[in-house]
């Protein structure tokens, strides 16, 4: 009889915490395994599309402050998502559990590691997330996004495996030669602010271009990924500055669009620098400033050591620095080209394969006894 027990995949959140397991699902079932998720409520409703037989959702919380309640509540939310995954754990019986960072993550593989279930953490991100730090001293194995995973302590920095960051089969169908533009000829820039919007890229961006030479300006055609509460800015700043730009909320053919461009403006999530390598494209990294273990800025500057991005911490995000770092750039046809070549050289565009080989090789074999 065929052993119809899944592998678990633990993510919620957002598209950095999904599109890895996306990538992960799609490379274990052309393998046979069966696949389910488990996720929050706030994901579970709109995961349909998601390649798995069933989606789970338990409770779970984030950190909402420091005070007395705000523990309280994360606790509260944790504990009631625990007991709810172990009797999801005993009801599916997974062969392993992988979770892929985030809070919704820590009920079903903390369950999993007290059932002896093997659990498998994935870090996109340079630094560990804090969801990851509290289960990765229990977890089987430990694989990583980047190279160098910055803020652990040797004993985990021992279990870690360096995998890459899977992408979606849409990022690399999208991968293409790299052609800088020619003289005279029209440039494409990309410009987005990942899954938490960026306001300060429909501030800045917009700006730095009109502060540009008129010949330079008039070759520019930007395609800007705005907050629908920004777009307005956006286009009033691009409209001002005579510049042709197609603005939207989201454009659900985002890898296409990255191809097509001669240079990305960009926040630094792991999934965008993974995108951005895989497909080969230059770009100009600005990480997200208040985050709590400033992630996004270890993995721009892991692209950036690497020469396939220029980073600019926002704190210096002007619309003179910006212009000043654009127009250098974009008159510079040779060293775009190469900056994309080494962002394609970063790339790890097998790593759904790497980590579908970690998980297969702790999982419990398929007919097993639980």
């Amino acid at each position: 009889m065929t052993d119809r027990r899944p592998i678990l995949l633990a993510a919620g959140g957002t598209g950095g915490h999904l599109f890895p397991a996306e990538a992960l699902a799609g490379e274990l079932i052309r393998r046979g395994a069966e696949i389910e998720l488990v996720t929050d409520a706030r994901v579970a409703a709109h995961a349909r599309d998601f390649p798995a037989r069933a989606v789970h959702a338990v409770a779970s919380a984030t950190i909402g402050g420091r005070s007395p309640r705000a523990v309280a509540r994360l606790a509260g939310g944790l504990g009631y998502g625990f007991g709810q995954s172990l009797r999801l754990m005993r009801t599916v019986r997974p062969r392993a559990v992988v979770g892929f960072g985030g809070y919704p993550t820590v009920p079903p593989l903390a369950a999993a590691e007290l059932l002896g279930i093997p659990a498998v953490i994935h870090e996109q991100n340079g630094v560990m997330g804090r969801a990851n730090r509290l289960l990765a001293p229990r977890a089987t194995a430990i694989a990583t996004g980047f190279a160098k995973l910055d803020k652990v302590s040797a004993r985990i920095a021992a279990k870690a495996v360096h995998v890459g960051n899977p992408v979606r089969p849409a990022v690399l169908a999208a991968a293409s030669p790299y052609e800088p533009p020619a003289g005279g000829s029209p440039i494409r820039l990309l410009v987005f602010g990942g899954s938490q919007g960026a306001r300060v890229m429909s501030e800045a961006v917009p700006a730095a271009l009109a502060a540009l030479d008129a010949a330079l300006r008039a070759r520019l055609r930007v395609v800007h990924q705005a907050r629908a509460e920004d777009t307005e800015t956006a286009l009033t700043g691009y409209a001002a500055a005579r510049i042709e730009a197609d603005i939207a909320p989201f454009f659900r053919d985002l890898p296409m669009r990255m191809a097509a461009a001669h240079l990305v403006i960009a926040r630094a999530g792991a999934s965008t620098v993974a995108e951005l390598a895989a497909i080969g494209r230059p770009a100009v990294l600005v990480p997200l400033p208040n985050s709590l273990d400033q992630d996004q800025l270890a993995n721009a500057r892991a692209l950036a050591a690497a020469g396939g991005a220029t980073v600019m911490v926002q704190a210096e995000l002007t619309a003179a620095s910006l212009s000043g770092l654009l127009a250098r750039l974009l008159t510079a046809p040779a060293a775009l080209a190469a900056q994309a070549a080494a962002s394609r050289a970063f790339a790890v565009p097998d790593a759904a394969a790497r980590l579908a080989d970690l998980v297969l090789g702790v999982a419990r074999p398929a007919g097993a006894e639980p």
